[in-house]
């Protein structure tokens, strides 16, 4: 175990310091070209704002559309595709097709959401929804892409109308998936699982101790999906002037892994008005030419158009000025210690918001948005803790749950004085996951053999031995006192019995509608009707709204600033990404010697294409 150890050790060196060399360069690199980017900002007056008057409105997000914008802890070094950059906070996107539906000097809505991801089915049916009513607003709205998912078709389905590339395809295949059932590995790799998981729906961990999936598990996966699925079908239906079970039978018939096999769908698509038709990416803007006139101002013969990135800067939004404030703040990502980061709530950011708007005596009321399927118990008590600072101080607290809420994301909404769930929002699991592999017998097969000295009775035990008889009670209790710790709060928040809570707990998960039946949740309702029941609670007539999110430093602000004025986007390079890659495997191997239980919904994260 030792030389096992010392090699880890020494690749861990290595690879940090090759990352170090190469995080060197990229800075060298990143310096050379942000001189000339400034350079230019310097010697030029930016690019010029235009009127939008007669202009056909280009929405074409790229990235992820989230609650809170999020930058990675080192803003610089992580410009590229997976930076903030490539984010888009949906409140924005509300707000600028709201702005579009109103605004005269629109004539019509180009979209293309191909290139567009969602932090859930939530997400994207809430921004459908905007869509629809854009659509409505009686805005002509134009959707073209090359190809659709789910989730692009869902979008491009609100549209007036829908063309296709020839040669493109539409893949619309629902919801759900495929998960490996890795027992049978395990076993031929004489590696033994521990299951001291809580609660008979808690499924986080049956891919390492099961073959298949459990029968409660599929019970609970399918009063999830069909649902939301449902939600989905309906949207996309009557977008179209369809029936559900059309929907229904194009995704049924659809094989989409074959690429150029999706050419075979488009007739179909159109035969059966899930599509308009099909144009070449000429022919489009041909029509888009004859239908909206030729843009003089161009240096290519192309049609009057304005992007939305241009059009947003033009948007005044909608602010008061006064004393009392709304704080929001945002819980996104997997729950986990330390700082906040994309696809992570880190505790130890999430905290310093909560303390910085209860610190402020301007502060009235916070609604926590809570989008996560959990994670940590001790970074989820973190930030419970701070909520409970701030009631003490008389601050009411409002949730609002997005996507997700569910297991860790339930454990920090206790504190909450009201719980607001989307329709479609995943919570429940209340629940704690431990799985601990123990290599005993890969040891015994490969010839190596442990003795020592120790002055306690396990303090010479780590995973690569066998699990003894009191060891096994201990970690046994050790998940049932969080599990019962977990319950309790739940109670006490709902104002339950601990009997009853227990009675709807067991890990499962509930899609918001039932879980506003048996009392996890108080009302269906997005963040809007979060905040003005939070200003209701406080007793508020005028207040502003006031959005937490990390805070760059003046020089990151500057470079964010001209990245997105000229339209600059810093790829990561994959050499340095490949390092990252290893060094995140080499933190893997060398935690296994640390067993967590974790308050997480693997279940809860559902996978949109």
């Amino acid at each position: 175990m030792n030389a096992l150890k010392s090699i880890f050790a020494w690749l861990g060196r290595f690879l940090e310091k090759a990352r170090t060399v190469m995080l060197n360069l990229g800075t060298a690199f990143v310096l050379i070209f942000f001189t000339i980017i400034i350079i230019g900002a310097f010697t030029s007056s930016g690019p010029e704002v235009k009127d939008p008057s007669g202009r056909v409105l280009f929405i074409d997000p790229v990235g992820t559309v989230v609650d809170q914008e999020v930058f990675n802890s080192d803003f610089l070094s992580q410009l590229g595709a997976d930076s903030s950059m490539d984010q888009i906070q949906t409140r924005d996107l509300i707000q600028l097709i709201r702005a579009a539906a109103e605004d005269e000097k629109i004539p019509a809505v180009f979209i293309d959401f191909s290139a567009t991801g969602f932090a859930g089915p939530t997400t994207a049916i809430n921004i459908a929804k905007e869509l629809k009513a854009l659509r409505e607003s009686g805005k002509r709205v134009i959707a073209m892409n090359d190809r659709l998912s789910t989730t692009s078709y869902l979008m491009a389905s609100q549209a007036s109308e829908v063309w296709v590339h020839p040669v493109g395809s539409v893949s619309v295949r629902g919801l759900g998936g495929m998960r490996n059932y890795n027992k049978d590995l395990f076993d031929n790799l004489k590696i033994t699982i521990h299951n001291y998981s809580q609660g008979d729906f808690k499924s986080a961990t049956e891919t390492s101790w099961r073959s298949s999936m459990s029968e409660n598990d599929r019970m609970q996966r399918e009063a999830l999906l069909n649902p939301i699925w449902d939600e989905m079908k309906s949207l996309m239906a009557e977008g179209r002037g369809i029936e559900s079970d059309d929907i229904q039978s194009f995704a049924d018939d659809y094989v989409g892994f074959f690429g150029e096999a999706a050419i075979g769908n488009i007739a179909y698509a159109q035969a059966n008005n899930i599509i308009d038709g099909t144009k070449s990416f000429p022919e489009f803007r041909q029509y888009m030419i004859e239908e909206f006139g030729l843009d003089e101002e161009a240096e290519t013969e192309t049609y009057k158009t304005i992007s939305y990135n241009e059009y947003a800067k033009q948007i005044e939004s909608d602010s008061t000025d006064s004393d009392n404030q709304i704080a929001v703040i945002t819980a996104e990502g997997i729950i986990m210690e330390g700082d906040i980061s994309q696809g992570v709530a880190g505790a130890n950011g999430v905290v310093k918001q909560i303390r910085s708007a209860h610190e402020d005596e301007n502060t009235k009321a916070i609604v926590f948005r809570v989008n996560s399927p959990g994670g940590s118990i001790i970074a989820s008590e973190m930030m419970r803790d701070e909520l409970f600072a701030a009631k003490s101080k008389g601050i009411n607290v409002i949730v609002s749950m997005g996507d997700y809420a569910a297991s860790g994301g339930v454990y920090i909404s206790t504190p909450a004085d009201y719980i607001f769930a989307e329709p479609t929002t995943i919570t429940g699991s209340i629940g704690v996951a431990i799985a601990l592999p123990t290599l005993e017998n890969v040891m015994d097969y490969v010839g190596v053999n442990f003795d020592g000295v120790v002055t306690s009775k396990h303090g010479g035990w780590d995973p690569t031995q066998a699990i003894d008889e009191d060891l096994d009670k201990i970690f046994a209790a050790w998940g049932a006192d969080a599990y019962d710790r977990f319950v309790n709060f739940v109670a006490d928040s709902r104002s339950q019995s601990y009997e009853d809570i227990k009675k709807i707990a067991g890990g499962r998960v509930w899609i918001a509608t039932s879980a506003k039946e048996i009392g996890l949740v108080d009302k269906i309702g997005g963040i809007d009707d979060a905040i003005a029941y939070a200003a209701n609670m406080a007793e508020l007539e005028n207040y502003q709204v006031e959005y937490y999110g990390q805070k760059l430093s003046p020089e990151e602000l500057i470079i964010k600033e001209l990245l997105e004025n000229f339209d600059v986007s810093l790829g990561e390079p994959k050499v340095l990404s490949a390092l990252n890659g290893l060094a995140d495997f080499y933190e893997t191997l060398t935690e296994i010697q640390q067993p967590k239980a974790l308050l997480t919904c693997q279940i809860c994260m559902v996978d949109l294409d």
